[in-house]
Formats: C-alpha cells, sequence, structure tokens
C-alpha cells in the first residue's frame, strides 16, 4: 500500500483529520503579505540548504575523509612494515624520526603493552567509523582509535609482534575539518539574502499598505490621506489609480445627490411652511384638525426620506464620549418610566461622525424603550473594533424577518418597526449609518428574552 492509499485511507475513516490540519496550518502560518512573502523566500532557501547539506555530509565530506583517512592508513601500514623489517631499537629511532618529520606522526612503542578496552562509537562520527574501516582493510592487526579525545590529534594504537604501537596523528591530516567553513559561507550568504530580500519586499509592500489605509479610511467616510499617490510595481500602480478614479466618481456622485436633495428639501419645505401658514390663518376650525395631522405626517417622513437619502455621509469625523450619550438616554428612558444599565469596557472617547453615530445608538436604544421594560447596553472599545450590545426584554423580532427588516420600506406590523412615522426606514438608516462607518448592524435573540442588536465598527 502506497503513502498516497494511507493517507486517502485515514481521510475517509475521519474526514475531518485532513481539513482540521489545514485549519491548524492556517491558523499557525502568519496572515500579514510581508510575513507571507519573506516565508515564501525562506522556506525554499531552507530546503535547498538542507538538501545541499545533506548531500555535502552524506557524498562530499565523507569522500574526502575517506580519501584522507585512507593516506594516514598508508603512512601507518608504512611505518609498521620499517619496525618489521627493521627491528633493532636503533632503526626504531630512525622510525621515529621519519615518522615526525616527514609524515607529521608522533610514534611509541609500548613493550608487552595491552590494547584498552573497546570504547563505545560516538554518536555521530564519520572520522571514527572511516578510519576503523581503512586500518581493518590495509593493517589488518588489532587496533584501538581515539577521535574524541584532543580535538587535535587522533590516538591509534596497533598491537604488534613487539608490542603496541602508539600514534598520534593530525586530526586534520584523516579528516575534512574545514566544513565549518563551508556551513559559516552557506548561513552567511542565506542572511545575508533574507535582509536583501527584506528590504526589498518591504519596498515593495508599502505602496499596498498605503492603499489598503487610503481604501479603508474611504471605507469609514473619513478623509484619505493628503500624500497617497500610486507607487511600487506596475500592478500596484494601476490599483491605485483605479481607487483614485473610484473615488473622484463616488465623491461626485454624492455632491450631485447632496446638491439635488438641498434643493428638493428647500422646495418641499417651502410648499409645507404655505401649507402650516394658510392652516393657522384659517382658524381652530375643527374640520381642518385631520389636515393639520397629515401636513405633519408629511414633514416627519419628508425629514425621514431626507435622511435615508442623505446618510449624514458629509459629516466629517470627530470625537463622542459614549458616557455623556448614554446618560442622556438613560435619563430619557428614566422620563418614560423604562429602565436602562449600560456598562463601557475601554477608552469612552471614539472617532466617528459624532450625530450620524449617536443618532444610530438613539435610535436602536428608543425602539428598545418603545417595546420593552428593561433595556442593557454594553459598550467595549478595543484597538480593532467598537462594539455596542444592546439587550431587551420586548417582544422581539422573528428571526424570518431580522434581514428583511433592514430593506428600505419593510414594515413589520406583526411585532415592532424602528420608525414611528411608518416609513419603514429606521433600520435601513440605522444599518446605513453603521455601514457608512465600515462596520454593520445585526439583530439576535436576546438573553432577556427580547431582542439584541449588535453594532459593530472599526475602531
Amino acid at each position: 500500500m502506497t503513502l498516497f492509499d494511507s493517507i486517502r485511507r485515514d481521510n475517509d475513516r475521519n474526514p475531518g483529520g485532513l481539513k482540521g490540519l489545514s485549519r491548524w496550518l492556517r491558523h499557525q502560518l502568519p496572515t500579514g503579505l510581508f510575513a507571507r512573502s519573506l516565508l515564501i523566500i525562506i522556506l525554499p532557501m531552507l530546503i535547498l540548504q538542507t538538501v545541499l547539506a545533506a548531500v555535502f555530509m552524506e557524498r562530499h565530506w565523507q569522500m574526502v575523509t575517506e580519501r584522507m583517512s585512507s593516506a594516514v592508513t598508508r603512512d601507518i601500514a608504512a611505518i609498521i612494515a620499517l619496525i618489521e623489517a627493521y627491528p633493532a631499537e636503533a632503526d626504531f629511532k630512525n622510525v621515529v624520526r621519519i615518522a615526525r618529520d616527514k609524515l607529521n606522526m608522533t610514534v611509541s612503542m609500548e613493550a608487552g603493552g595491552q590494547l584498552p578496552a573497546t570504547r563505545p562509537k560516538p554518536f555521530f562520527s564519520i572520522l571514527d567509523q572511516i578510519l576503523s574501516d581503512q586500518i581493518e582493510n590495509q593493517i589488518a592487526r588489532p587496533f584501538w582509535i581515539d577521535t574524541v579525545g584532543d580535538s587535535r590529534l587522533v590516538e591509534i594504537r596497533i598491537a604488534l609482534d613487539q608490542g603496541v604501537l602508539r600514534i598520534f596523528a593530525r586530526r586534520n591530516s584523516a579528516y575534512a575539518s574545514n566544513t565549518h567553513i563551508f556551513l559559516l559561507w552557506m548561513v552567511g550568504t542565506s542572511l545575508v539574502l533574507i535582509v536583501i530580500s527584506t528590504l526589498f519586499l518591504r519596498g515593495q509592500i508599502r505602496p499596498i499598505l498605503s492603499l489598503a489605509k487610503a481604501a479603508e479610511s474611504f471605507g469609514k467616510g473619513q478623509r484619505p490621506p493628503e500624500n497617497f499617490s500610486p507607487r511600487g510595481a506596475d500592478e500596484v500602480r494601476r490599483a491605485g489609480l483605479a481607487f483614485i478614479l473610484m473615488r473622484e466618481r463616488i465623491e461626485r456622485q454624492m455632491e450631485q445627490r447632496t446638491a439635488m436633495l438641498t434643493g428638493v428639501s428647500h422646495d418641499l419645505r417651502t410648499i409645507l411652511t404655505r401649507f402650516k401658514l394658510q392652516l393657522a390663518l384659517a382658524g381652530d376650525n375643527p374640520d381642518l384638525q385631520g389636515l393639520n395631522q397629515d401636513v405633519e405626517d408629511m414633514q416627519t417622513m419628508l425629514e425621514g426620506y431626507m435622511a435615508f437619502a442623505r446618510g449624514e455621509a458629509e459629516e466629517d469625523v470627530g470625537k463622542l464620549r459614549l458616557g455623556e450619550l448614554l446618560d442622556k438616554l438613560k435619563a430619557d428612558f428614566e422620563l418614560h418610566g423604562k429602565t436602562l444599565s449600560y456598562r463601557i469596557e475601554g477608552d469612552e472617547e471614539v472617532a466617528v461622525r459624532p450625530t450620524a453615530f449617536a443618532r444610530l445608538v438613539t435610535n436602536l436604544a428608543s425602539n428598545s424603550r418603545r417595546y420593552a421594560n428593561r433595556v442593557e447596553i454594553e459598550a467595549k472599545h478595543s484597538a480593532k473594533w467598537l462594539t455596542i450590545v444592546i439587550d431587551d426584554d420586548g417582544p422581539g423580532i422573528p428571526a424570518d424577518y431580522r434581514d428583511d427588516v433592514f430593506k428600505p420600506f419593510f414594515r413589520l406590523d406583526e411585532a415592532r418597526n424602528l420608525d414611528a412615522s411608518g416609513t419603514g426606514l429606521g433600520l435601513a438608516i440605522a444599518r446605513d449609518i453603521a455601514r457608512s462607518h465600515g462596520g454593520n448592524v445585526t439583530l439576535s435573540d436576546s438573553p432577556l428574552g427580547g431582542l439584541r442588536a449588535t453594532i459593530r465598527v472599526p475602531a
């Protein structure tokens, strides 16, 4: 059975296994573009260097060490041949001198000596294994070696008929000891490449971050950065230019719509003012009470339509203190004999469009006051998000209608509607204000038994 068949069989038995592993990897990997780009560069580099190091250790380093150990073993075999050919003590002194001057070895003889007990082999020592193999193949005599003691020397003991021959050879004569230079160059060049890649990526990603910041500011209804201009690679420049053109078109349309709404509002208000003046001149005629009420309803609906169409997007971003706003709402609840309590986590001062955001919170709270007796508000201001949760003990809104109530002109007569005038724009205006801040308004069940309205906008 292949590895692929095994993985597929395990996946069939546990369908969530691979998905869980993939989900875990996604959580562990960085989310930023800069970090992911560096990972794309660093991971292949590490894999390549690991493969190169493995090949070097396994082949090149081992081959060089084998050749050097073979040469040292041949020298030792030549020394043994000289000792056996000239066993006299005077001749042995010449052998010692030749080994010292010509072969860089220190040689001595222990008459009647014994080889030490076999030592355990080091966990990782290419020299120990290769040198032992070479001595067995070329000399074929009992021996004992120590490659762990003095880092500069290798001790070799060989049993001869005259006694035990002790040889001290330089480690760099039998071992490719310059491997650390290769590793040092490999790691050093990798660090240099990583630094160069980091500087290059930072320069390439900075325009993308500027574009994201400008788009985020525009989405929140804030003024874009004054120094923003398309920079970076051609693709980023095209995206930045497209964003600028899109922003100009949207701003131009908003200006045209604002101008049109201003004119329409002025003309309609003028007509309604004339109606009110004529009704006032007509005196207190009971027959005109219905007409007076109709004019008031027209005025209220006109203000609602204008507010929805305008969206109060022309208001600049400022500072709003949540404590002051919620205190006003609490006083209003007390006047109506209702209970409101609130709790604020984090900084009370938030950067929003004050009038629009105050209207958003006030409308949702007033809607809860209209249909509930107790309301609890919890505001959390973190580094990234501002979340306001409004819970009440009212009748709530059926789950099937919680998406529909945000549509303009949708009216829910069976439960409750945010807009008292019956225009069906209350929740639509609330969500429009929240989305103009880059957030949203959602509805769900409240722990108090009624409706929960959650406002979540970027801080």
